[in-house]
């Protein structure tokens, strides 16, 4: 086997490489041997059949097989011998000339054919140890637990149908139809056949829910309101609305207290323990944006601390997963790129820049911990599965055996565990300051650090 280096530049590589015909030949009369035990063909006993006959019979169909192993293992021999590793599947150029390879097949000719391909660079780690990282810390007043506590009882105190003479009170539960209308037209997104609200709830645009107070049940009332000017919808913001609206049910509050009876009904000890528990997942949700946080600081640095090259198939293939999602978004929300305040050149460059983040951070992170000794256990990776079969109610059983059937997305689901063990260990090693924010500073942090990518799954 001869193998000529014909490209070395940044991370990529391209080889020449030329298979002797002799070796060839030995490959194709092992596999002969391997088919004489097997061939079963007319007018000769099972193993007895000359290998000159196989070779007229199998020949040219082995000697493509034989000549398909030999390109793999030849490949991934020399990656080994060049003690280099591919980024993505190498690609081969065999010759176009059919001759050339008939001649190949017909055993006669050395088999030339180019290999190209990008490295994994080689990455240097920067020092890990004490990374300045700032925990935010948020604390949960009594006000917030008692408004929390308040809504689950509202939300669990169970509503009675008030029947046909009713009219809208404050906290009744409500069906209705409407069709909303700026100067008469009726925009997109504005119609209902059945709606469900309580009044309230402040789960409407501001001023719709209080006109509905003392309507009657079946009656129609048109109200009239004005959309939030930072309303997300840009072209609904700050636009004056009609809504034609339809009373279709009139559900009141059933009476009752906020008592131990109803903790007991939750499966609570008593009010106290519901309140505990409010507070807990309360602490808990607050607990994970707070890590979510540390974790977007742990990434910048890393960020910060590794430069080099990525080869760019691995960016390519990033960038075009992400570019996927924004056409779709935008395709699927009827939104333009000018509404975003933006080009689609800009973009694409924007998106760009951070595919190459992602893929750099992924050879980063998993370099961190081969390092570290990371492991995701066959437990984790079990509970990932889990977690990822009750997504989808009602079809665990497709989707458990998708992921059977499909190793490779099996293996996806390892990639963020491994990623979070990753920044664990980092945030382990980090100089951590304490840092206290109210919940909207910390949620504002939280949305400033979620790259503007609209997205499935982080690997």
């Amino acid at each position: 086997m001869q193998v000529t280096e014909t490209l070395n530049e940044g991370l990529k590589r391209k080889l020449s490489v030329t298979i002797p015909a002799a070796d060839l030949n030995s490959r194709l009369e092992a596999k002969l041997a391997e088919l004489k035990g097997q061939a079963n063909i007319k007018g000769f006993r099972p193993g007895k059949v000359p290998t000159s006959h196989l070779k007229k019979v199998y020949g040219r169909s082995a000697m493509s097989e034989v000549m398909t192993d030999a390109i793999n293992s030849t490949v991934s021999d020399t990656l080994d011998e060049r003690k280099e590793r591919a980024a993505t599947q190498p690609k081969v150029d065999l010759p176009q000339d059919q001759t050339v390879i008939n001649d190949v097949l017909d055993g006669n000719a050395d088999l030339a054919f180019e290999v190209e391909y990008e490295i994994l660079p080689p990455v240097s780690l920067m020092d890990i140890k004490g990374i300045k990282l700032e925990k935010p810390v948020v604390e949960v007043t009594e006000e917030e637990v008692e408004a929390e506590v308040n809504r689950v009882f509202n939300q669990n105190r169970g509503y009675t149908d008030k029947g046909d003479g009713a009219v809208v009170e404050d906290g009744d539960r409500l069906g209705l139809s409407f069709v909303g209308k700026i100067d008469g037209v009726a925009f997109d997104g504005g119609t209902s056949d059945h709606a469900h609200l309580t009044v309230g709830s402040g789960e409407f645009i501001p001023g719709f829910e209080e006109q509905l107070i003392g309507q009657k049940k079946d009656e129609t009332r048109t109200i009239t309101v004005t959309f939030p000017a930072e309303y997300q919808n840009k072209e609904l913001a700050g636009k004056e609305a009609t809504f034609d609206v339809t009373i279709l049910h009139v559900d009141g509050p059933n009476q009752g207290e906020l008592d131990d009876d109803f903790a007991k009904r939750l499966g609570l000890e008593d009010v106290a323990a519901l309140r505990k528990a409010v507070r807990e997942q309360m602490e808990a949700a607050l607990v994970s944006m707070g890590r979510q946080h540390m974790k977007r600081q742990v990434l910048d640095a890393l960020d910060d601390g590794h430069k080099f090259d990525v080869p760019a198939q691995l960016v390519d293939a990033e960038f075009n997963t992400i570019w996927q999602r924004v056409e779709h978004e935008i395709q699927s929300h009827g939104r333009s790129f000018a509404d975003e305040g933006t080009t689609e050149e800009e973009a694409r460059e924007q998106y760009k820049r951070i595919a190459e983040r992602r893929v750099r951070l992924g050879l980063v992170v998993a370099e961190i911990g081969n390092v570290n000794e990371v492991q995701v256990t066959d437990e984790e990776h079990q509970q990932a599965l889990i977690a990822e079969v009750r997504r989808f109610p009602g079809q665990e059983q497709q989707v458990y055996d998708y992921y059977r059937k499909n190793p490779q997305a099996l293996a996806s689901l390892r990639a963020p565990i491994f990623e979070n063990k990753v920044v664990d260990h980092i945030i382990d090693l980090g100089e951590i300051t304490d840092k206290s924010v109210t919940r909207d500073e910390l949620a504002k942090l939280i949305e400033a650090g979620e790259e503007d990518v609209p997205e499935e799954h982080h690997h």
